[in-house]
């Protein structure tokens, strides 16, 4: 065995002992580096005759072929075991079922609002969508709010750009401005009959006005029980003989129904509000479960005032009505059992799809 031969085996074996790159590299450096043996071959070509030089040469090259041949081989051998390693450490099993997306479902808030809407619309009931931006006469002036009234105040509502200093445009306080919008245009249907020479507010016989009002409303209020943005839901009857006993009946029969409770006790407290006159809280109270005994304040109501009445194109003489507003907000946390509303709006997947069927 020659002495070019020796050299290939010997790389081929310290290649072959070489555990990862930089080894092999190190084993590289020792035949085709600078000082390596293959190089110093190479220079020894210096001192032969012209002959010598070609045959030799040639050797040389053959041998050092080889050598690269197996340094390659190594590297992909390593690059290999690197990459097995690699697929078995992140393994996949192909034979499980894909990752999918998980599948979404109703708010628990827009879940009690369905509910309420499918509940007054067994009642009669219609349900009136307005804009969230409002105009001050809409929002407050048509409901009887007078300039001094603390909601009126900028620290109470949000304001936005638009209208005048006289009407400026809000985030609506309550969605009782729906009532009004959907009062003129009930009276417009039957402007026909009314006493146009005159210019009289209407007389004719018209049909009851009976209608709920579902949506966000907005005020500078945030804590465990309120929220910046929230929903209300006003509800609207009005007739030539609807009465308070009306009124009782009619949310004393929607409580019981979207609480599934016969036994519910309802309690209407004496109160104020510009827009109704005689005006009273509701408050509720379980005979049975966890709130068992508490009295709980779910909504506002009362006869609507003569001026509102007025403010629709009605003779307050002759249509009277009653009006109510609650918080879905609230109902939602008593029928679930949650004692913050601020948990419904933080988007928390894990709290939200307790709610899904």
């Amino acid at each position: 065995m020659n002495d070019l031969e020796t050299i290939v085996q010997d790389a081929q074996a310290a290649f072959s002992r070489a555990p990862g790159p930089a080894d092999l590299e190190n084993a590289k450096a020792a035949f085709l580096g600078k000082t390596g043996r293959m190089t110093e071959l190479m220079k020894g070509l210096a001192a032969l005759s012209v002959e010598e030089k070609k045959s030799r040469g040639a050797a040389i090259n053959v041998a050092k072929q080889a050598i690269e041949a197996a340094l390659s081989d190594r590297r992909a051998a390593l690059a290999r075991a690197e990459l097995d390693a690699q697929l078995q450490s992140e393994a996949l099993d192909v034979t499980l079922p894909g990752r999918q997306r998980g599948q979404g479902g109703l708010h628990p808030v827009s879940l009690t609002l369905e509910r309420i809407e499918a509940i007054f619309g067994s009642m009669g009931f219609d349900v009136a969508d307005g804009p969230e931006i409002e105009s001050d006469w809409f929002n407050f002036t048509a409901l009887n709010t007078p300039q001094d009234h603390p909601a009126r105040s900028m620290h109470d509502t949000f304001y936005v750009e638009g209208g005048s200093a006289e009407a400026p445009n809000l985030l609506r306080t309550h969605t009782s401005p729906m009532q009004i919008r959907y009062a003129v245009q009930h009276v417009k249907k039957y402007k026909a009959q009314a006493a146009a020479a005159t210019g009289s507010l209407f007389s004719g016989d018209m049909p009851e006005i009976r209608v709920i009002a579902p949506g966000r409303t907005y005020r500078v209020d945030s804590d465990a029980t309120h929220s910046p943005m929230f929903h209300q839901c006003e509800g609207l009857w009005v007739g030539e003989n609807v009465s308070f006993k009306d009124l009782k009946y009619v949310f004393t029969n929607f409580c019981r129904t979207f609480f599934e409770s016969e036994d519910l006790v309802l309690r209407f407290r004496p109160s104020f509000f510009p827009f109704t006159e005689p005006s009273a809280e509701i408050d509720i109270q379980f005979q049975t479960g966890p709130l068992a005994g508490r009295w709980l304040e779910v909504a506002g109501s009362g006869q609507v005032h003569p001026n509102v009445i007025r403010n629709m194109g009605l003779e307050p003489e002759k249509y009277i009505g009653f009006a109510f507003g609650m918080g879905p907000d609230r109902l939602t946390m008593l029928r679930y059992g949650v004692n913050d509303l601020r948990l419904f709006f933080d988007g928390d997947i894990r709290f939200l799809s307790q709610f899904q069927a």
